[in-house]
């Protein structure tokens, strides 16, 4: 979603809040505000509908918990993402808000910068949502994709917890301390871009199966799947001692299957892909979520949003941790890397880790990353990339020079700063500067000087025509072939 292309709904009867909020969100979004909850409920009904509410809970009469469950009861504004804004910072207030279906609850006074974060990050879940929604109606198989691959694979002890005990269909949540990991295939927009919908779905039923297996085994929670991404929690509703470790294992097990999953995709004519892993241990809300009408099990909190930046920090084959998971599960791992990363709405520098093997009872290491001598392009390679905002946004232009490959890495430079674990989208240019060869991306590993400027980078998708293309310049000159 572009500037001021997304829609905010501010429900508040506080003058200052809304100023707050006003001021500090209208240059990102598209804002309309109601002093109340009859006015707020209008205004989420028309058109155009808001893609995400901000709601008070203390108002003069109707309350932001009538709203919300009026919100989540209409067809018309239930898949509206609402966000509690409130005073009231009681664990029982919170649990009561996130039980009657909003999806996140922050507390006054509020930092500006958390409340852009989590609206940002409840944007991108919703617009997942929404875009595999499209894809499986167009297919006709919506229901029955929803009833075997979200319904099928819930696990015995999840099945006992919430739907044979009496109990277990009750709302409510509890706080407690799980680790949660979250998968996410690289290089997927560019996959979207070139197979129609019915082979994006088979690639994503193929990849789904096999890592829901491998899951499910580690004793993992499937909270839920969005669209190419998968989202689980080791520790809820049952809760181990080496919770992160079985997390850990898990992710190292799925890397591995991977290749067994490209395997399954070239036997269909579906391209290689690849996944990665990030993982955070925290203490966050889990349990029954919903509405008398619809249950569901889950997590929220701010370490599902944690999990999802650390994800976003890694390339295909990477498993990233946290420091805490990373104590959690002691002198079992094989370390490859440290580095640092300050996700939006954290204050300092998080440190990760990538992790190649645990040990223990696990037992299970992926090989060691060779990393080849870059060969130079004969000559360099004149390229035209862009920034990837979200899943689907771009930045500026600007023009760089590939100087050296070595796949899946490469050498960019480029008179513009790069942001290190930033995401790219290229074009190889021919020799008039015209667009030879388009789709690629990759992602700004790390600076190797300043001056000029020129970053290591490493490709998330690269098509056969680039393949080509690169083979040609490493050769000596296009004209080798």
């Amino acid at each position: 979603m572009g500037k001021n292309r997304t829609r905010l709904l501010i429900i508040d009867d506080a003058p200052t809040n809304i100023a707050i909020l006003g001021e500090g969100l209208k240059s990102e979004f598209q804002l309309a505000v109601a002093t109340n909850g009859t006015t707020g409920l209008k205004l989420a009904r028309g058109e155009p509908r808001p893609h995400l509410i901000l709601l008070d809970i203390v108002m003069p009469g109707m309350d932001g918990y009538e709203v919300c469950r009026t919100l989540k009861s209409d067809p018309a504004t239930k898949n509206i993402p609402v966000i509690f804004i409130t005073s009231r910072s009681d664990v029982e207030d919170e649990t009561r808000g996130l039980q009657i279906g909003a999806v996140d609850y922050i507390t006054k006074p509020f930092n500006l910068d958390i409340v852009r974060a989590r609206i940002q990050t409840h944007l991108e879940l919703q617009q997942r949502t929404r875009e595999l929604r499209r894809a499986l109606s167009e297919l006709e198989i919506r229901n029955q994709f929803i009833r075997q691959t979200f319904g099928r694979y819930l696990s015995d002890e999840i099945v006992h917890e919430i739907l044979e005990k009496p109990e277990g269909l009750r709302l409510g949540g509890e706080t407690r301390e799980v680790t949660v990991l979250m998968a996410d295939l690289r290089g997927f927009t560019a996959i979207c871009e070139k197979l129609p919908a019915e082979d994006v779905v088979g690639l994503i039923n193929i990849f789904l199966g096999a890592m829901t297996e491998i899951i499910v085994g580690h004793n993992g929670t499937i909270d839920e799947f969005l669209g190419d991404a998968i989202l689980a929690i080791f520790g809820a509703p049952v809760k181990r001692e080496n919770d992160a470790q079985h997390a850990v294992a898990c992710a190292l097990e799925m890397q591995r299957a991977m290749a067994e999953v490209n395997r399954k995709n070239a036997k269909r004519g579906y391209p290689e892909v690849s996944m990665g892993i990030g993982i955070h241990t925290s203490q966050l809300i889990v349990g029954n979520i919903g509405s008398k009408k619809r249950i569901k099990y889950g997590v929220v909190g701010h370490g599902v949003n944690l999990t999802a930046r650390i994800e976003s920090s890694t390339v295909g084959g990477q498993v990233l941790i946290s420091e805490k998971t990373r104590e959690f599960c002691g002198d079992l791992l094989r370390i490859d890397s440290r580095m640092e990363i300050l996700p939006k709405g954290v204050q300092e520098p998080l440190a990760i880790y990538e992790i190649g093997g645990i040990g223990g009872e696990f037992k299970i290491h992926l090989p060691p990353k060779e990393e080849g001598e870059l060969k130079p392009l004969q000559p360099p390679l004149a390229v035209r990339y862009a920034p990837l905002l979200g899943k689907h946004g771009l930045g500026e232009t600007s023009d760089g020079t590939l100087l050296a490959v070595a796949q899946p890495r490469a050498d960019l430079q480029s008179a513009e700063p790069l942001a290190s674990l930033s995401n790219l989208k290229i074009s190889l240019l021919d020799e008039d500067g015209q667009e030879a060869v388009s789709g690629l991306y990759a992602k700004v590993i790390r600076e190797l000087s300043s001056s000029p400027g020129q970053y290591r980078i490493h490709f998330t998708s690269v098509s056969a025509e680039a393949r080509h293309f690169f083979a040609a310049h490493i050769r000596g000159g296009k004209n080798a072939q």
